[in-house]
């Protein structure tokens, strides 16, 4: 009876697509090639650790200050149909040059991978249309056109309807994580309740001059989701670790977490919108809130971010201002994290804001250097974006400042100068008890209120022919670190040893991009 069940909703999509009407099927191929060469320094503001230590590279991620890198990726469309079609997404590289892991050695071979893979179809008689397989799934932001919460290419189904002219609604299911836990001690418990799930529903109103769409988005997550051994948001076997849901650092009685409930619950709410009406003047906004509840106080996490933008278009180019804010945590480790937790937020979006301290560049060269996502920072920027004085290239010069909005105090417990009896400290990030200001956070860096950044960058793209472009990006990032002995300075051990301060340095990254589109 089970079995039948389980199969009867695969008799009744397979009778609704032979309901859709087939044609001939017509193929076509779209995509792009990139080259790329770039030149670094100070991708971790460490020029000196805390062991004295010199930091060589670039200084993240074990890379040389220089490295040419190349990706290409290739679009198969199968459409039998305007009911009916197929999508296959070919990604080869990001291949490093020279680096065997990444398929850049001689001999090594390169390295391909299906970034998406879905089948897009309309139920008949009805005006649904429906998307099944690896997609991406994207929240909206009108302000960073990159979802501080959820933008991931993922396994699910999502399905769209029109309402109106004006309106229409988006409804998807998604799973990004499951079957990759394993339990070493017992191994018949192998992938038991390790997996995750998100369910979401947005509502874009679009009318002349006027959008605005509210959001929403759930989750489950399974105790085992992202556990290795004994932590609950560490990085399993297959590298998948909840890092955008989890504390970036908790403290937890030394008993463990056995009262965790068997499966989390998250939700967000969100809204962004945008007023274009008395265009050339366009501005926009958005603003998110989002919970996970373990069942954990400390490996919760709640919160919410706001951003706006405001600019205006001239036949140059487009001055704009915008500023944003996210709450940041209170200096308690062992209660609720007050950073908004995200999932997978910007895989695929740019963050036009800032494309060199977060997800931003259009390339596949350096960036999120301050983090993913915009949680637990304050921020005010300027720009002067699609300058185009001159024909066949645009220009977008930018300065954005930053500061924390973490309590200063938690910085002590990260490096390990504070403690409390009976309580152990958590790092997801790092997979150990502390860490310091670039290792605790993930996603980036940890600024505490007492913290400052400052992000200069400019994007050039010149065109040299109809599908041949040239992209030029020249980041440098200025960081501020409070390096006193209350907040991420040097300090004495309880034994009496001393652990020093890191010496800090500027960030900075230039790369040329040689772009085929086709």
């Amino acid at each position: 009876m089970a079995a039948r069940m389980l199969l009867l909703p695969l008799f009744v999509v397979a009778a609704l697509l032979a309901a859709v009407e087939v044609r001939a099927v017509e193929f076509s191929i779209r995509g792009f090639w990139m080259i790329m060469l770039e030149q670094g320094e100070g991708g971790n503001f460490v020029k000196r650790g805390r062991d004295g230590r010199q930091v060589g590279g670039w200084g993240r991620w074990g890379e040389d200050r220089f490295r040419g890198k190349s990706c290409a990726r290739l679009q198969l469309d199968a459409v039998a149909s305007e009911a009916l079609s197929g999508v296959v997404y070919f990604e080869i590289g990001s291949t490093t040059w020279g680096e065997a892991r990444k398929g850049g050695a001689m001999g090594s071979g390169g390295g391909l991978e299906i970034k998406h893979s879905y089948l897009n179809w309309n139920i008949p008689s009805t005006r649904i249309k429906c998307r099944m397989g690896i997609q991406r799934i994207a929240l909206p932001d009108f302000v960073t056109n990159a979802s501080q919460v959820f933008d991931a290419d993922v396994a699910g189904v999502a399905f769209s309807l029109p309402l109106s002219e004006w309106a229409s609604m988006t409804a998807f299911w998604a799973r990004p994580f499951n079957d990759n836990w394993t339990d070493e001690e017992i191994p018949r418990r192998r992938n038991f309740q390790d997996n995750a799930d998100v369910w979401g529903l947005t509502l874009p109103l679009d009318s002349d001059g006027f959008r605005v769409t509210p959001w929403g988005m759930m989750g489950a997550f399974g105790a085992n989701a992202f556990r290795a051994g004994d932590e609950y948001y560490g990085r399993n076997a297959y590298l998948t670790g909840g890092l955008g849901l989890s504390p970036a650092f908790y403290m937890l009685p030394q008993r463990g977490v056995a009262h965790a409930r068997a499966y989390a619950t998250a939700f967000w709410l969100g809204v962004t919108g945008e007023i274009a009406v008395a265009d050339p003047f366009r501005f926009s906004w958005s603003a998110d809130y989002g919970s996970v509840d373990s069942g954990v106080s400390a490996l919760n996490r709640h919160g919410w971010y706001a951003a706006v933008l405001a600019e205006y278009k001239l036949d140059w180019g487009t001055p704009g201002i915008y500023a944003w804010y996210s709450s940041g945590d209170d200096g308690n480790p062992r209660n609720v994290s007050e950073r908004m937790p995200s999932m997978e937020a910007n895989n695929e979006g740019s963050n036009k804001l800032s494309p060199f301290g977060m997800l931003g560049t259009w390339t596949v060269g350096r960036d999120a250097l301050l983090g993913f996502t915009f949680m637990g920072t304050r921020g005010l920027g300027v720009r002067l974006a699609d300058i185009g004085v001159f024909d066949r290239q645009t220009h977008t010069f930018r300065v954005n400042f930053y500061q924390g909005t973490n309590a200063a105090g938690m910085a002590g417990y990260i490096t390990g100068r504070k403690t409390i009896d009976g309580y152990q400290g958590h790092v997801p990030a790092a997979g150990r008890q502390i860490a310091d200001f670039n290792s605790v956070n993930g996603y980036g860096l940890y600024l505490t209120e007492d913290d400052y950044a400052a992000e200069i960058g400019l994007r050039s793209d010149f065109q040299l022919s109809d599908k041949v472009h040239l992209l030029m990006e020249a980041n440098y990032i200025a960081l501020w670190l409070d390096q006193s002995s209350s907040v991420w300075g040097g300090y004495d051990r309880a034994d009496g040893s001393r652990v020093h301060a890191n010496s800090t340095r500027d960030a900075w990254n230039v790369n040329l991009s040689f772009i085929y589109l086709f």
